[in-house]
């Protein structure tokens, strides 16, 4: 079991080829802990392009997350009634995917469980990837694909990984 402190991720443990840990963010007005990931090597050969991309995140987080909430929302608002179809009963319908008004309704359906900070690729983008467990989608959940502090993309979890 490989372990490092790391002056900016924090305490993190190789596994499975990344670097994890645990941070903290803010959605939907709920603080909560997820998992951290950090896509390197087992010698934590962290990239620049890596440490800007998370520093620039915690510094810039109500944006970047107030962005991604709305994309979410969108996201949801385009696609809900397709789930409601696939569960088919109603009252399932209703505590899954039901119709919301607002973004502070998805706090009880979207849950913030990992940020993934990817490797770098040739286009240089600091990148990261932001997944949740939705009550709509347990297999596929959420992903939040974000470069260069802009949300890019919102859809399956796969997006990100």
């Amino acid at each position: 079991m490989t372990m490092i402190n790391d002056d900016l991720f924090g305490r993190l443990e190789y596994k499975n080829n990344f670097w994890r840990g645990k941070t903290t963010i803010r959605m939907f007005d709920l603080e909560k802990e997820i998992l951290l990931s950090v896509d390197a090597h087992e010698n934590a050969d962290f990239s620049n392009v890596q440490r800007e991309a998370f520093l620039n995140f915690i510094q810039d987080m109500k944006n970047v997350i107030n962005e991604a909430e709305e994309q979410v929302y969108d996201y949801y608002s385009e696609n809900y009634e397709e789930y409601r179809e696939m569960l088919g009963n109603k009252s399932e319908a209703d505590n899954f995917a039901p119709k919301i008004d607002s973004i502070s309704d998805l706090k009880r359906l979207v849950k913030p469980t990992e940020l993934i900070v990817r490797r770098v690729r040739k286009n240089g983008k600091r990148r990261l990837g932001l997944l949740c467990d939705v009550s709509w989608d347990n297999e596929n959940g959420l992903g939040i694909k974000i470069e260069d502090e802009i949300v890019e993309e919102v859809g399956y979890q796969d997006i990100v990984l």
